[in-house]
């Protein structure tokens, strides 16, 4: 597995300052644990109150743009271990099936962050706006630009946007006016960050990015059914080689394990959110045979359909799930 260790600059004190402000923002608006939407147009923020060792969530994630206020994460995408610490941001230019565990975390200092959902169009005017003076960044990418999902540590001026819009919740009556005003902003210090090659893969049509995105637009959408790689590639005029090694590098996986991670991630939403049992959820995401499906949950979740969802549930004692 490809790990990627933290490599957190030491910030100074005013950012640290307004990393402090934009926490108390967040608990103010986020008073229980989990994903909390809000006022503003595709801001959400998250909270978590406490790290279990062994407590691994699963979740797809959407095309967004996220940055820790406080607290760390570890999120495994494929072969990749990536650590989040404080001020990380976080470009996600895919859809992307996660696991993840918060590794610090407590009642005192709460996991806190925020995900806004990026709008391609916003990004794509940017970039037009911006012409030429975005084309010395491509000089600075590297290979792990490839990848779907890019980490940096936040900069003064993306976190102070960050802050503003949060800072509208504070004023109901400014969101329609000033919200988009502020993404903007945020869209534009994040293109002209060290973030920035990620965010053009919102923008460019033609790049490899924007190639797999549609392939996992269809995989998304037709999950359960029988993987085509050959009608794949042809949809985006690639070869199946070229399509196999190109979505690798996107996502970290090739498409029949992201297929598969698809199917283990909505079956586990359907056990726990409908109290669906394991062999009805296999069939309905497209398993033929639940021992197949038991034995591949278990390798991707670490323990069998049912021991996970009452886990999860809560239903475990506490010696159980440590």
């Amino acid at each position: 597995m490809s790990v990627v260790q933290p490599v957190f600059e030491t910030p100074d004190d005013e950012i640290v300052q307004l990393a402090d402000t934009l926490s108390r923002r967040i608990q103010k608006w986020a008073p229980e644990e989990g994903l909390t939407p809000t006022a503003v147009p595709g801001l959400e923020l998250v909270r978590a109150n406490s790290s279990l060792t062994n407590c691994i969530g699963s979740t797809v994630y959407d095309p967004s743009l996220c940055l820790i206020a406080q607290g760390s994460k570890r999120i495994w995408l494929g072969d990749r271990e990536i650590d989040y610490g404080p001020l990380s941001c976080m470009v996600s230019a895919v859809h992307l099936p996660v696991l993840g565990k918060i590794t610090e975390a407590s009642a005192e200092r709460p996991y806190l962050g925020l995900k806004l959902a990026v709008d391609a169009q916003e990004v794509t005017d940017l970039v037009l706006e911006l012409g030429e003076g975005l084309s010395e960044m491509e000089e600075r990418g590297c290979a792990e630009t490839a990848c779907g999902l890019g980490r940096v540590q936040a900069e003064k001026g993306l976190v102070e946007a960050m802050l503003r819009l949060v800072s509208l919740l504070d004023s109901p009556q400014d969101i329609r006016i000033l919200a988009p005003l502020v993404r903007r902003e945020i869209f534009y210090r994040a293109l002209v960050g060290e973030i920035g090659l990620h965010m053009r893969k919102f923008a460019v049509a033609d790049t490899q990015t924007h190639r797999i995105s549609k392939v996992i637009a269809v995989l998304k959408d037709r999950f359960t059914e029988p993987l085509r790689v050959r009608e794949l590639a042809d949809m985006v005029n690639m070869s199946e080689s070229s399509l196999f090694h190109s979505f690798k590098q996107v996502t970290r996986m090739s498409p029949v394990q992201f297929q598969k991670k698809l199917r283990l991630h909505e079956a586990r939403r359907l056990m726990l959110a409908e109290g669906m049992e394991a062999a009805t959820a296999s069939f309905r995401v497209g398993y033929g045979s639940p021992s197949h499906f038991s034995r591949e949950y278990s390798r991707l979740f670490g323990v069998p359909p049912r021991t996970d969802v009452s886990k999860l549930r809560g239903e475990l004692p506490q010696t159980a799930r440590a």
